[in-house]
């Protein structure tokens, strides 16, 4: 193998690396850390003086040789591989010549056929243009013709009176004439003319069908004047027309109102008749209105749309504005509802004073109420129903709407409607006062009830009275007859329940005996029991006005204000609980006195028992049944004459008393085992009575009595820890820690030294 020489007159050799094979040489270093084919390195190798560096080059000069041998032989291996490719390349070199060919003759194709289709489109813009010339043309052909037959046919039809077809010519004409308008002035004017005519007869004719009120006439030629582009105008006209069949027919109703009330006036048999009559007119009218809207609501929407209804609406509106004010001053005057609220107003201002004069009377108010809440109910409803009509346009001017209803509520009848309700509410305070104090005056006992007469005629007012106030729509009146209704709970109400527990000595009266223990008996189990349904009553009135003024008042202030004022009868409630309870508590003060001398006895019982001791009381028991027997003799005849809710009260008061007096006494004693087995006995016995006797749970009231039974039947001192702190589980001590180690220091047997040494 020849050395191939290590200097390269271009720069160094550059081979690329040896596929790494099998072979002796295949683990050698081919690559050097010597570039020898640069200058540099023949420069180096000049200039070496050691044999050992020599030695070392040498041997990777030979090594760099090798490398170079088996790059050399790795690429001449490929040599067939490529002299196969290029054979094969250079058979299939013509296939390039035929595709070069076809593309240039499919290129040719493609020129001659984009030109061609150039032409065709501008051939066919040409023919678009063409035909679109022809139509224009053919479309003012049709226009001159069209409006020859129009102005022809309108001539016809106003000479023939067919005035509906003369104006649907004259609108096609226009329509027409608004799309070429460079052509035909001559019979633009000459249209014109027919225009002029005809809106000049149709003016003439809908005048004097509106005089004649020829309603089938009036609506024929109001349908003439949209074609006309007279719209508006046709709308104003047929509103005013219908505002004066209105007003006409109010008036007269009006008239004969009047004279029925000036009649009526000086007759006081039938009071009830004059207040119908304005209610009837009044409910006409707006029936009058209401139809006119709604039976001419396609009339009104071919003329404007939906805003020709609003415009009718608010036309309209103006005439029950007018009217209705009319019927309900004529109203109020025919009631003299000015002078009346100022009787009251003067009545209860002197009702104090010595020989004042009688107020009105409640009976006589009460049908101008009913009269007042009828026009006013009729005014709100009428109003709702307006303004949900103009709520439920979709397609109104949106400045037009809101307008439209605030027109309602600030329109003179509104105005008069809030001094009718004015009145309204002075007339239904005195109604209210005046009638809560009837009842409280001829309060009675109701046979088979267990409440006198009072408390049911009393918040049957209230209620009355209230529903009526909610009735009007009016937040400001509500609250001003519960301002009232509360200051008559309040005050004279609450005086009337406790005036017969406020009797001296009442309690005494009950064992004076003879007939008359059942009596007051009776009377103050009834006095009791007044207050008891009142508060029960009290709450129903305060859920039943909070749920009506929910539905009626949308508004959320409202209702605010209303359950502010509704708070208050929550307060009386409280109020009245706590004279309930003080009458209870005085009550058990007069019964108490014969059941103590039977508690105190309890006193003398021992409890350091033996076993025959132990036995001789299960058979005769020192005094449980003494103080049941006891009990039952002065409580439980109470029970079928009050209600449920104040017996189970008052027994819980007994055993309250019974209870406290027995944990003195107990705590005074001394026992054995037995005579703590013997104490848990008794409370069992007493526990199982007064469960029979009342309907609500006694045990709790006993809680503190048992504990101690459970603490005296220990076996030892130390049981206690068994049942106290951790181990307590759902049971709750009522005993102090002291009270454990009292009561453990009941027990004769228990150790005081052991009962020291408790951690409790």
């Amino acid at each position: 193998m020849a050395v191939a020489s290590p200097i390269y007159p271009n720069g160094p050799a550059s081979l690329p690396e040896p596929v790494h094979g099998s072979g002796d040489s295949g683990g050698e270093q081919t690559s050097s850390s010597v570039d020898f084919g640069s200058p540099e390195t023949l420069a180096h190798i000049r200039s070496l003086t050691e044999v050992g560096a020599m030695t070392r080059l040498l041997h990777e000069c030979i090594a760099y040789q090798r490398g170079l041998d088996l790059r050399l032989e790795s690429l001449l291996s490929q040599r067939t591989d490529l002299d196969r490719h290029l054979i094969s390349i250079q058979r299939s070199s013509h296939l390039l010549d035929l595709a070069r060919s076809d593309a240039d003759i499919l290129l040719d194709s493609v020129r001659s056929t984009a030109n061609l289709a150039d032409q065709v489109s501008r051939k066919v813009r040409e023919l678009d243009l063409a035909q679109s010339r022809v139509e224009s043309t053919l479309s003012r052909i049709d226009a001159i013709v069209e409006r020859s037959h129009c102005l022809d046919s309108a001539r016809r039809a106003l000479d023939s009176d067919d005035y509906d077809s003369a104006a649907r010519f004259i609108h096609t004409f226009l329509q027409i004439d608004a799309r070429f308008r460079d052509s035909g002035s001559d019979q633009r004017e000459q249209l014109l003319e027919c225009k002029r005519r005809l809106e000049s007869i149709v003016r003439n004719r809908l005048a004097a069908a509106v005089d004649k009120r020829d309603h089938p006439t009036i609506l024929r030629f109001v349908r003439v004047f949209p074609p006309l582009g007279l719209q508006e105008e046709g709308l104003q006209i047929y509103v005013s027309y219908l505002r004066k069949v209105i007003a006409l027919r109010s008036r007269l109703e009006f008239e004969h109102l009047a004279e029925i009330a000036e009649q009526g006036s000086h007759i006081t048999s039938n009071l009830g008749q004059g207040g119908s009559n304005f209610v009837t007119c009044l409910t006409n009218l707006f029936k009058d209105i209401v139809l006119a809207v709604e039976e001419n609501d396609d009339v009104l929407h071919s003329l404007c749309g939906e805003d020709g209804i609003v415009y009718a609406i608010c036309e309209l509106q103006e005439e029950c504005d007018s009217r209705g004010t009319q019927i309900l001053k004529k109203y109020m005057d025919y009631r003299k509802l000015l002078r009346l609220a100022s009787e009251i107003n003067s009545y209860s201002k002197n009702l104090l004073s010595v020989g004042s004069t009688e107020g009105p009377d409640p009976r006589e108010v009460e049908l101008y109420l009913e009269e007042i809440l009828s026009l006013t109910q009729l005014g709100e409803d009428y109003t709702e129903f307006m303004v949900s009509k103009i709520r439920g346009l979709s397609s109104v001017d949106p400045e037009l709407g809101p307008r439209a209803t605030k027109a309602f509520r600030s329109g003179s009848f509104n105005r008069v409607v809030q001094d009718l309700t004015g009145f309204y509410v002075i007339l239904e305070e005195f109604f209210m006062v005046e009638n809560v104090r009837k009842a409280i005056t001829i309060d009675e006992h109701v046979p088979d009830s267990l409440t006198t007469s009072m408390v049911d005629d009393v918040f049957y007012v209230l209620q009355s009275c209230c529903r009526r106030a909610i009735s009007t729509g009016s937040s400001n009146s509500v609250i001003a007859l519960l301002s009232g209704a509360i200051n008559l709970l309040t005050n004279e109400y609450q005086d009337a329940l406790q005036q017969k527990m406020r009797e001296p000595n009442l309690g005494a009266k009950l064992f004076l005996g003879g007939v008359g223990v059942q009596k007051t008996g009776t009377e103050i189990a009834t006095a009791l029991n007044n207050v008891d349904i009142s508060a029960e009553y009290v709450l129903k009135l305060r859920h039943e006005i909070d749920e009506q003024c929910s539905e009626v008042f949308p508004a959320s202030a409202d209702r605010e204000k209303v359950k502010s004022c509704l708070s208050e009868l929550g307060e009386i409630n409280s109020s009245f609980k706590r004279i309930l309870s003080s009458g209870l508590e005085q009550l058990l003060a007069s019964i108490s006195p014969r059941i103590r001398p039977v508690l105190d006895s309890v006193a003398t019982v021992s409890y350091e028992l033996s076993d025959t001791e132990y036995e001789d009381n299960e058979v005769n028991d020192p005094w449980v049944q003494k103080l049941l027997h006891a009990i039952e003799t002065n409580v439980a005849w109470l029970q079928p004459i009050m209600t449920s809710n104040n017996y189970d009260s008052f027994v819980h008061l007994v055993i309250d008393f019974t209870v406290k007096r027995l944990d003195v006494i107990m705590m005074q004693k001394r026992f054995s085992q037995l005579g703590g087995l013997q104490l848990d006995r008794e409370v069992r016995a007493l526990v199982n009575h007064f469960s029979e006797m009342s309907q609500r749970p006694v045990r709790d009231k006993f809680a503190r009595l048992s504990q101690m039974t459970t603490i005296l039947n220990f076996e030892r001192v130390s049981e206690i820890m068994d049942f106290w702190g951790e181990n307590a589980g759902h049971m709750t001590w009522l005993l102090t820690p002291a009270d454990v180690r009292r009561v453990l220091g009941l027990r004769i047997d228990f150790k005081p030294e052991a009962i020291a040494s408790l951690r409790l």
